[in-house]
């Protein structure tokens, strides 16, 4: 698929200029950095309070939807000058080959620094890239075969890599607290004890995940295994993973944020239009705008992720030259489904994977299909298009048969929970002023705090979680992915199917799921992953216990 992509067609191959003109923090303002990056929970409690009671008192900028498959948010309109859809080439994100194998497992080696690409035509934009990508590298690895990956932060802030669907350790996971600083490093441990699946990392920074994942920390890390290599799926260059996300760009086609501090390293949050969620007017696909993929009349292999901070996406075919393929899902966030699933559409809430074939055998050069979301508005409803040029041998298969899903039995449950995420009115906290009735984004009626455990579970056991919402929330939970079992007491949706790690919860809906923790003890935690409801403390800490 890579061919005739040209020098857009690699991420990795652009020019990237690294430039890093802020200050480096040293001696006593390094030290302040560090303290403030610990962002007292008061200080965001009150931010959060103040801009979600705005929202509430003012309506300004915000439409407010109570159910439906949206997660909302206020959209920045882009002042720059925009490419036509379906010009420029698509791309493929680089893969990272490991500085070095061992006994140990495959070692990476990931400089998270600041970088110059151009992503609109004709304009240079500053990003925060994983050795200096946006999207990262791809980390290509074996089921059972240990990553070891250390990542250097040359960044003028603190940061933090969470491996995304990862069966993770406490002390790799990714903790929000757990600050590579400055000029630092820190080695994460990936045992890769879990099936293949697609994966993603990103930045899990406490309180500023939003900004950082904005800028362009984020990318793919992608599972193998045997089970799948016999099956005949498309590979090399037909397996293609796709990040989604939506961005905005000032006159100068530099990234628009509306952070309260444009720095991001004092004060947290966003202003309040935008408490609900940020959402960009450009699709970007692998850091691309509305791109166009020149393809063979072949199968391929589609790994979708939702790396947009709070857009929700219904993904579609649409072929002007003839019946447009469906979707053939294959696999969902923890790995391959049990068997094919044939799709119209795709609902992929933020966080969220999909892993498809799309069959273009019997289509002939010169025809076109268009992927378009049917949950945008404006030129958010255009994603990309795949233009057939060429006819190739292809061996590949859709077998019948996928992988062997255990299937939760209800008599195994040993508790059940109630979580319920909502905006509510803040509690009072020790030396917090203002408005007593301000609102803010909680689980179970408590904003998230770093030394309180909210759960405590234990190894090996079953249990059922009821979630229900009065906002829109995509829910994502650490260590082990979970089977969705119910939606208001019906069916799960078919987008339900197989092992979940991120599910989107509409508001007034109850859902029902089945988790079960293995492998190791410590504190992980479960969220949103609408990442500005996440840094406005919509997070709770979960314990494993033996």
């Amino acid at each position: 698929m890579a061919e005739g992509l040209g020098e857009r067609g690699r991420v990795g191959s652009g020019e990237s200029l690294g430039i890093d003109t802020a200050p480096q923090p040293t001696g006593a303002s390094r030290h302040r950095l560090r303290s403030e990056s610990m962002i007292p929970r008061r200080r965001l409690l009150r931010t959060a309070a103040l801009g979600v009671g705005a929202i509430a008192a003012t309506g300004a900028g915000i439409t407010w939807q109570l159910s439906g498959p949206r997660t909302l948010g206020a959209t920045i309109r882009s002042a720059a000058r925009l490419p036509e859809p379906f010009i420029l080439p698509g791309a493929v994100p680089s893969t990272l080959a490991p500085e070095r194998v061992d006994a140990a497992g495959d070692h990476y080696r990931i400089v998270q620094r600041r970088a110059v690409r151009e992503i609109l035509p004709g304009y240079r934009t500053e990003i925060w890239g994983y050795n200096g990508e946006f999207p990262g590298p791809t980390i290509r690895a074996r089921s059972g075969r240990p990553a070891l990956v250390t990542h250097r932060n040359e960044l003028a802030v603190p940061t933090v890599a969470h491996l995304h669907g990862g069966h993770t350790p406490a002390e790799s996971d990714g903790y929000p607290t757990d600050y590579v600083h400055p000029s630092q490093e820190r080695l994460y441990t990936y045992p890769h004890q879990q099936a293949a699946a697609t994966l993603w990392y990103h930045d899990h920074r406490m309180d500023f995940s939003g900004p950082s994942v904005w800028r362009g920390l984020a990318g793919f890390h992608l599972i193998g295994d045997e089970e799948e290599d016999g099956l005949g799926l498309p590979s090399g260059e037909r397996d293609l993973p796709l990040l989604l996300c939506d961005r905005a760009f000032d006159a100068a086609g530099q990234l628009v944020y509306p952070a309260v501090d444009p720095t991001a390293q004092h004060s947290p949050g966003v202003t309040g239009d935008y408490m609900q969620g940020v959402q960009g007017d450009v699709v970007l696909v692998n850091g691309v705008p509305w791109p166009r993929y020149d393809v063979a009349s072949v199968r391929y292999r589609l790994r979708w992720l939702n790396g947009s901070n709070a857009r929700v996406y219904r993904l579609r075919f649409d072929g002007p030259h003839r019946t447009a393929p469906g979707f053939v899902q294959i696999g969902s966030d923890g790995g391959l489904l049990d068997a094919p699933q044939h799709l119209d559409a795709l609902d992929m809430a933020p966080g969220e994977r999909v892993d498809t074939i799309v069959d273009l055998t019997g289509y002939r050069p010169g025809d076109e299909v268009t992927v378009v979301n049917d949950l945008g508005e404006g030129r958010t409803v255009e994603v990309l298009r795949l233009r057939v040029t060429r006819t190739e041998p292809d061996t590949s298969r859709i077998p019948d048969h996928l992988a062997r899903i255990e299937r939760f039995d209800p008599k195994s449950a040993v508790r059940r929970r109630d979580l319920h995420f909502h905006m509510g009115e803040m509690p009072q906290m020790t030396g917090m002023s203002g408005d007593s009735e301000a609102k803010g984004w909680l689980i179970d009626d408590r904003p998230f705090d770093p030394d309180r455990t909210d759960l405590t579970v234990r190894l090996g056991e079953w249990e059922i979680w009821r979630l229900t919402a009065n906002f829109n929330h995509p829910v994502h939970v650490h260590l082990n992915p979970f089977q969705v079992l119910s939606r208001n007491g019906r069916e799960p949706l078919p987008s339900d199917r197989g092992w979940k790690d991120t599910v989107h919860l509409p508001a007034g809906q109850a859902l029902e799921l089945a988790i079960r923790f293995t492998g190791y003890t410590g504190r992980f935690m479960l969220h949103c992953h609408n990442l500005e409801h996440e840094d406005m403390a919509m997070m709770a800490n979960l314990a494993v216990t033996q």
